[in-house]
């Protein structure tokens, strides 16, 4: 006869406390036994916080588990951690996906409870001054969208007067084009004028730019571009000033003693920071990330500002990938696999690798040819996605045993993808049989 097993959970943090977090309050609970009341409601300015944290050391608390709720959790965070308290940041999602019924207690009894049995996972946080990075980074790209827009809004009313620019000029943000929307601000309409300011690198001659120039000179449309171009050149001097400030928060974490070889300097385009990010991320990290194929100044950059250097949170590499979202979906029933789509993570450095693998189809790397072979094989969207996964991989080892990338060529890739498909059929025949003899070319 079976017997029935019965699961008993143990308390494995027995001083654990839940936070449910607000906009105005924040409910705490902790254990039964260490308050006559085990639930508390504190405000959310500094002084209420304080009080939070002195309660919970009153209360013997060395752990306590709070939500991710927008941004409201970080002075939380930040209060306790300064006061010496372990704080759990857990998704909301994995609060969830416990069974359980929470309709009769409190949100924060209910992470308490889940807390103190160890059901709850810590989310990845980096340090204090890689978060600092983190910010700033983030503003600066939301600088260059705003900017952005700017450009639109330029395009937009240029084509509103018959000003075709853009059909000459591939970038009118360029030399060329910035001063000769200057000087239609500025008053001048005289098309051989304008034309005047061509760079000698420009495909277009004077007379085709001239042409390209005459249209209407409506006042509205030349009061909208006079307004988009003075907020570009603001957002521009905005992004210079975040510039100073990254190269300003990266300077204290550069190490003098790295002795790694300084590899080929890789470019990071028109919008990358105004200082020598290669030297400056690889004096930092002790290797140089933009050695892989596809990963740029900019790429890198992304990487290390929101992961940091330290990826010892991560056990392993398939950990690292599966917090990045770009490993195979474990979709499984009835030992039949459902389907092996990655999890949709809105996840930045996964969109950064995504990127960056996107940029390798016409590379001459081995990551290149990898690409293109998977892209034949998969389609283009699935082999963004695996030459992503295969970037993170290569990421994890070099941040992690510190070693330098080993760049391979296409010809090397092919010679090694030749060898692993002859080996796999020799294998094959011999299973059925047969012997493989190579035909006389």
């Amino acid at each position: 006869m079976a017997m029935r097993v019965s699961k008993v959970l143990n308390i494995q943090y027995p001083n654990a406390a839940g936070i449910d977090i607000g906009s105005r309050s924040h409910f705490v609970a902790v254990p039964a036994d260490r308050a006559t009341e085990s639930v508390r409601e504190f405000g959310c300015y500094t002084e209420d916080l304080n009080a939070l944290a002195l309660w919970l050391l009153d209360c013997g608390i060395t752990i306590a588990a709070l939500e991710s709720t927008g941004v409201y959790w970080i002075p939380v965070f930040e209060v306790l951690e300064a006061h010496g308290i372990q704080v759990m940041l857990v998704n909301a999602r994995s609060v969830k996906n416990v069974s359980g019924r929470k309709s009769d207690v409190l949100d924060c009894q209910w992470l308490q409870q889940l807390m103190s049995f160890g059901l709850l996972s810590s989310a990845f946080r980096p340090p204090a001054d890689v978060c600092a990075l983190r910010a700033v980074s983030r503003q600066r790209d939301t600088l260059l969208q705003d900017q952005a827009r700017c450009v639109q809004r330029m395009q937009k009313a240029l084509t509103q007067m018959n000003l075709q620019l853009t059909n000459v000029i591939t970038d009118i943000t360029g030399q060329t084009g910035l001063n000769i929307i200057r000087a239609i601000v500025a008053g001048e309409r005289n098309p051989i004028e304008l034309a005047k300011h061509r760079n000698y690198r420009i495909k277009a001659s004077e007379v085709e730019i001239a042409k390209s120039l005459e249209g209407t000179w409506k006042a509205e449309h030349l009061f909208c571009l006079s307004q988009a171009l003075s907020l570009y050149d603001t957002y521009r001097a905005l992004i210079a000033e975040a510039d100073a400030k990254l190269e300003t928060l990266i300077a204290p974490l550069r190490r003098q003693d790295v002795q790694t070889a300084k590899g080929k300097t890789k470019r990071g385009g028109k919008n990358a920071p105004g200082f020598d990010v290669q030297e400056a991320l690889r004096e930092w990290a002790g290797v140089d990330l933009t050695q892989i194929g596809g990963i740029d100044v900019c790429t890198a950059l992304k990487v290390l500002v929101e992961l940091g250097t330290d990826l010892s949170k991560f056990k392993t590499a398939k950990h690292f990938c599966s917090w990045l979202g770009l490993c195979p979906g474990t979709r499984i029933s009835g030992g039949k696999r459902l389907s092996v789509a990655s999890k949709r993570i809105p996840n930045r450095v996964a969109r950064a690798l995504k990127l960056a693998a996107q940029g390798l189809h016409r590379s001459q790397c081995g990551l290149g040819a990898y690409y293109r072979k998977t892209a034949a094989r998969l389609g283009k969207g699935k082999a963004i996605t695996a030459t992503a996964h295969k970037l993170a991989r290569l990421i994890y080892a070099m941040l992690t045993k510190g070693t330098e990338y080993v760049q391979q060529s296409q010809a090397e890739y092919e010679a090694k993808f030749h060898d692993r498909t002859l080996k796999y059929l020799q294998l094959k025949a011999k299973t059925l049989g047969f012997d493989l003899v190579p035909q006389a070319v």
